[in-house]
């Protein structure tokens, strides 16, 4: 049975939450399914365009613009063309962006997984119409794939609300907490090569857009006179060039320190040696980067967004977005209070269960046939 995969840059290594995901879920799927293949349609200006094979997982990079409002669309139109070429059972559509495709996908005859990330159109970086195209790509995904899967829990009770009529296609499936593997480098080189000490530092992980919230941690950082003491680190890069990502970097200093793009090696030794983890994000899906931080036992500070309170850390542990002050406040320390139960988030952030739950959506959606297309345009009551 062949499943091609969509709407992700690209695997391994590449920069996102979507393409961490999949990193994680996909060579998993594989292993406990042996007698599935799995395809990923990268896009090619992302991935090396030699390296053909992750983990048993087939990889296939397709000509892809790269550019932020075309890229996504543009990809997976090409993706799904390739997949039905190739005469694939299914495809597996990532993020609400590319879901706007999923009609052709399902005119074509192809049985259609959508994994939902996120309401992206919450994202600070798109504009009025970027933001309608997303809600209609979340409609999309809702009234033509045969199943939704929702990595939080907020993200499948929005959808069942929204969507009562599609209710039953919608099921959750989290992302993990995953076990980070061990490096060639020893720790203590690491630390001194990026200028730290071990708890010396404050850190966060992600991506340089307005959404995650650094804007606000360095000017709370800044506020909270924790400098003398501690330096901030950011790990991450920005998907594309942009005013917001210039201005984050200019003010770096010897206090504030940004490292770029981090293999996961080297992740691991910085959430096992930080004083403390912060994501003050306003946006997130369910934030790989932070159950990243708790299998790593880093005490830890998150925004209190629905998604970040889904990982279910103590009501200490978390602030109201935005709020620079209260941020400040906690990031003088101590951070004692901010630690949470390891054993806890890594049961329920299990990726071996999710890559069988998701096994089980694929062989259930390829084994039955599709309801007929025009059962699929008929909008709910309520919807």
């Amino acid at each position: 049975m062949e499943i091609h995969v969509t709407g992700l840059r690209g695997i391994p290594g590449v920069m996102g939450g979507v393409e961490s995901h999949c990193e994680e879920l996909l060579p998993r799927i594989k292993a406990q399914n042996p007698d599935l293949d799995i395809t990923v349609l990268c896009r090619a200006p992302y991935v090396d365009n030699d390296v053909r094979d992750y983990r048993d997982i087939r990889l296939v990079p397709l000509p892809s613009p790269k550019q932020r409002s075309l890229e996504a669309i543009a990809s997976t139109f090409i993706a799904i063309l390739y997949a039905f070429i190739r005469r694939a059972r299914a495809i597996h559509i990532h993020a609400i962006g590319p879901s706007l495709l999923s009609p052709l996908a399902r005119l074509l005859g192809l049985k259609v997984v959508v994994t939902h990330h996120g309401a992206d159109y919450q994202r600070a970086k798109w504009g009025r119409i970027a933001k309608l195209v997303l809600r209609i790509g979340e409609r999309s995904s809702l009234i033509w794939a045969h199943k939704v899967i929702a990595v939080a829990p907020s993200i499948a009770d929005d959808l069942k609300r929204l969507f009562p009529s599609h209710a039953h296609k919608v099921v959750y499936i989290p992302n993990g907490a995953p076990h980070l593997p061990d490096g060639i480098e020893e720790p203590e080189d690491i630390l001194r090569r990026l200028g730290l000490e071990p708890r010396g530092f404050i850190l966060a992980v992600g991506r340089l857009v307005p959404e995650k919230g650094f804007h606000d941690l360095i000017e709370a950082f800044r506020a909270s006179g924790t400098g003398a003491a501690r330096k901030l680190l950011i790990a991450g890069g920005a998907d594309h060039d942009s005013p917001y990502a210039r201005g984050l970097l200019d003010q770096a200093s010897d206090s504030i320190i940004f490292a770029g793009i981090l293999p996961h090696d080297v992740l691991k030794v910085l959430y096992g040696h930080c004083a403390l983890f912060v994501l003050p994000s306003y946006h997130e899906g369910l934030p790989i980067a932070a159950l990243e931080a708790a299998s790593c036992s880093a005490p830890m500070v998150l925004s209190d967004i629905p998604a970040n309170r889904d990982i279910g850390l103590d009501e200490a542990s978390y602030f109201p977005a935005g709020d620079i002050s209260r941020l400040a406040q906690m990031l003088e320390g101590p951070f004692d209070a901010f630690v949470g139960d390891v054993a806890r988030v890594r049961r329920r952030f299990d990726w071996d269960r999710s890559a069988m739950e998701t096994a089980i959506v694929y062989r259930g959606v390829m084994s039955r046939a599709a309801p007929p297309l025009l059962d699929a345009v008929k909008p709910g009551v309520s919807d």
